[in-house]
């Protein structure tokens, strides 16, 4: 059956260095409705290719200058007439000859003389297919272009969604730092408010108490120098009160009960200061000093010695700084975090050492404080203490990363601190360990 003219209209070049066999199958074709390009030579049709790309080409190998072959091996070396189909028409009718041309890149082959029903359905056939082949590529670049598309949109939206999930992370982190804060700064407030009260009553009655103690006392001094009758019950008492010993010991002791009501004192003002939850919306003036001792006399109940080891040395050296605007209830926060690890650090580190051996490299803290160029305030809190491998320093401020017991540690406390110092306050946090010689922290706070 003839092939319908609308199916296999195509353009096809035709490469014979024959005048009569370019114009017989240039005629033969052009009736089917193809649109034809003759060239004599292979030199000639390479250079008419960079102008049109048909789809299909017969061509001659027997041809001077550049046989068929050459031309074809030329064609496929190109990426612009690669796909072309090529079919051979020749006289040579030699396997060989056939193999030859196939394995150049032809696509068929015709031996001449030749039928023209038979170059007709061939040509039919390889054009219908190049235009299904071309068909069947513009679908896959279209569909390759769409999943590239897609993959970009994919992409997009796990970015989105990552960057979703890190601010819901933080937004989670900022909501258990701020109820650690507030029930923690309650917590205190309440205690010191009700430690107050008392403590308060106590200290003014002991002025008062002072005062009747020393009128009662002149009193027994005048009250023995009145002469009474040796057998009375009032000269035997007065002579077994030691006046002059109570007279000593009394003031000393009413100033040691007083010295201890000022120790109390001084610790709920301590409590006071590291909770700070007042005005934590906006920043204040704070002096960092204020903020580190408060902390450690919180903590003072573990840096004192025990039956397990020595006491835990503190090393101050605090530089000349000033105030600077930060939210203190926070900034306490961040140091007992770091200070409460390193305890918890010399604990485990203990375990198994005696008291002698602790006593001999004893743990120790040390926490310094500068000012750098004028714009920068540090603190730094080192300890002796085991210390971290690189592998675990990496990850130390990562939310929810701890190296506590389970039930000991809820990997929480460095990655608050991180964002504290870094995003509250637009300053840095740094650790630098060294497996069995410490640990140090570096906070380095922006002066505003």
């Amino acid at each position: 059956m003839e092939p319908s003219k609308n199916s296999t209209i195509g353009e096809v070049v035709i490469i014979d260095d024959t005048p009569a066999n370019l114009r017989l199958l240039a005629s033969l074709l052009g009736d089917r409705g193809y649109q034809v390009r003759p060239f004599p030579s292979g030199k000639l049709a390479l250079a008419g290719l960079e102008r049109c790309h048909p789809d299909l080409i017969l061509l001659d190998i027997q041809m001077p200058q550049m046989d068929g072959y050459e031309v074809c091996q030329t064609l496929k070396s190109q990426p612009k007439t690669r796909d072309i189909p090529v079919i051979f028409i020749s006289a040579l009718s030699e396997a060989l000859d056939k193999v030859k041309a196939f394995s150049c890149g032809g696509v068929d082959y015709i031996t001449k003389p030749f039928q023209a029903e038979e170059v007709i359905a061939r040509v039919a056939t390889h054009v219908e297919l190049h235009h299904l082949q071309q068909q069947l590529q513009s679908q896959n670049t279209y569909q390759a272009s769409q999943l590239i598309e897609q993959n970009q949109k994919l992409q997009e939206m796990n970015q989105e969604l990552l960057d979703q999930y890190r601010l819901v992370k933080e937004a989670q982190l900022h909501l258990v730092q701020t109820e650690k804060m507030a029930t923690l700064g309650n917590l205190i407030a309440g205690v010191a408010h009700e430690v107050n009260n008392p403590l308060g009553c106590i200290n003014a009655n002991l002025q008062i108490a002072q005062d009747y103690i020393a009128e009662l006392l002149d009193f027994i001094q005048l009250s023995q120098k009145i002469d009474l009758p040796p057998e009375s019950d009032l000269a035997h008492r007065l002579n077994e009160f030691e006046l002059g010993f109570i007279q000593d010991d009394l003031p000393q002791l009413l100033d040691s009960i007083l010295r201890s009501t000022k120790t109390i004192r001084d610790i709920s003002d301590s409590l006071r200061v590291f909770s700070r939850v007042e005005n934590e919306q906006r920043k204040s003036c704070f002096n960092i000093h204020s903020g580190l001792d408060s902390t450690l006399l919180i903590l003072r109940y573990r840096l004192k010695a025990n039956n397990q080891r020595p006491a835990i040395r503190v090393i101050k050296e605090y530089g000349a700084i000033s105030d600077i605007e930060c939210f203190p209830g926070k900034l306490n926060q961040v140091f007992m975090n770091i200070l409460a690890n390193a305890i918890d650090a010399f604990d485990e580190s203990n375990l198994g050492l005696s008291y002698s051996d602790i006593d001999a490299n004893p743990n120790q803290i040390m926490i310094r404080t500068m000012f750098i160029n004028g714009t920068r305030l540090q603190i730094e809190i080192q300890d002796n203490g085991p210390g971290m491998s690189e592998p675990l320093q990496a990850k130390v401020f990562s939310q929810g990363f701890t190296t506590k017991e389970v039930g000991k540690g809820t990997g929480l406390g460095l990655a608050i601190a991180r964002q504290i110092v870094e995003v509250e306050h637009g300053g840095s946090i740094q650790l630098d360990s060294i497996e069995g010689k410490g640990s140090t922290f570096t906070i380095c706070l922006p002066i505003l």
